[in-house]
């Protein structure tokens, strides 16, 4: 299709939705980027540019960027919750994908500001405090005029539930902690990612914004209901007690803490439809993921690349969403699996069981250095943005 013929509405200003604006907007389209809220604040914490996810941003022009607003990771140290002992080391320089495009660590905030200066550069329209929903709303509600609407409005999309009706996601009996701790000069322990593993629980960190933040994401098994969504504050009292008889590496981290946020942990279905009449949906309106992997901001990244990349090669809409969804629901269901399946060997609960875990953890590292991230090449080394 000739998308400079073409006019796109996106609902939604962030990743995904920029993105994929950007994308369309350099292929010659009309795009407008419909944000609810009224800025574009900085929002969240820090979060994971996998090789596969920076594949995207080299095609869209914007790695060399993104590697100066980030840390290029080394890699991630697994260890035991009490002790602080190494488990395991997964080392990114053994592996080629991770050499080709860089494994980053970023402000979600650093990454929502260079899209958006993109965007704002290819001749997106961003209009914020911004209120519509996708064709066939109930009357009363605007529905923007486009040839496609695409939904990047995150885990409680209206566009997803336009196309799929509306889906319950069910308590994971998971709850999350973030918090950005300001680490003293001279005192961020290197782009090594930390991660203590410990029954029902987990703690990972790793420095942002050149070592001057530590990203704190604590994770606990419990079966008091807490509430979808980053924005609910708790006291750090809360998250320190959780983590009492961690490392005290941990505590002490734990206790420079003074504002810190909690969220439930639900899962949510891959949606069957990711497009209908004049609609497609993307990034977490598609397919939300829990956190175990470091892949919501990747995928979207994908997402974007594949969706405007199909519209720009397909004879007619409808093939290119039929091309799109086929190109990627494979993928997304696999990786979603996979975080799943982090998320238990984190919390391994009986002492026995653990402690086996972690030794053959450690064998199998000693063995073969590179063999435990070599696991996840079909992950970080894709790239959507080759032919």
């Amino acid at each position: 299709m000739k998308l400079d013929r073409m006019s796109f509405t996106v609902i939604g200003a962030g990743v995904a939705g920029l993105a994929v604006a950007t994308a369309l907007a350099r292929s010659g389209a009309r795009v407008r980027v419909c944000e609810q809220a009224d800025a574009i604040r900085e929002v969240g914490a820090g979060l994971q540019v996998t090789p596969n996810g920076a594949a995207v941003l080299a095609g869209l022009g914007l790695e060399r960027r993104a590697l100066d607003l980030g840390v290029r990771a080394e890699g991630i140290e697994l260890r035991d919750h009490e002790e602080g002992a190494r488990v395991l080391t997964l080392d990114f320089a053994r592996r080629r994908h991770t050499n080709t495009h860089p494994y980053l660590y970023m402000h979600r905030a650093d990454l929502i500001g260079l899209l958006a200066e993109a965007a704002a550069d290819a001749g997106v329209e961003v209009e914020l405090d911004a209120r519509v929903a996708p064709p066939g709303a109930p009357e009363g509600t605007p529905a923007p005029e486009a040839d496609l609407v695409i939904g990047a409005d995150g885990l409680r999309s209206q566009v997803r539930a336009a196309l799929n009706g509306d889906t319950q996601p069910f308590f994971t009996g998971q709850v999350a902690w973030r918090a950005l701790v300001p680490v003293e000069a001279g005192a961020a322990p290197g782009a090594m990612a930390q991660l203590y593993m410990g029954p029902r629980r987990h703690v990972v960190f790793y420095p942002l914004r050149g070592g001057r933040l530590m990203n704190v994401v604590a994770v606990e098994e419990r079966h008091s209901w807490v509430a979808e969504g980053w924005n609910h504050p708790d006291d750090p009292e809360n998250l320190q007690d959780s983590f009492s008889d961690f490392h005290p590496a941990v505590r002490d981290l734990l206790a420079r803490a003074e504002k810190v946020h909690i969220w439930g942990l639900f899962r949510h279905p891959v949606a069957p439809r990711w497009h209908g009449e004049g609609m497609a949906i993307l990034g977490d309106a598609a397919h939300p993921t829990l956190p175990f992997l470091a892949q919501g901001a990747n995928m979207a990244l994908e997402d974007a690349w594949v969706l405007a990349h199909s519209l720009a090669s397909a004879d007619d809409m409808g093939s290119a969403l039929a091309a799109y969804q086929g190109a990627r629901i494979a993928r997304v269901k696999r990786i979603v699996e996979a975080a799943n399946r982090n998320a238990r060997i984190y919390h391994m609960r009986h002492p026995l069981g653990r402690a086996a875990l972690h030794t053959a953890m450690r064998l199998g590292g000693a063995l073969a250095p590179g063999a435990a991230l070599g696991r996840f090449d079909w992950l970080y080394g894709e790239d959507v943005t080759l032919p």
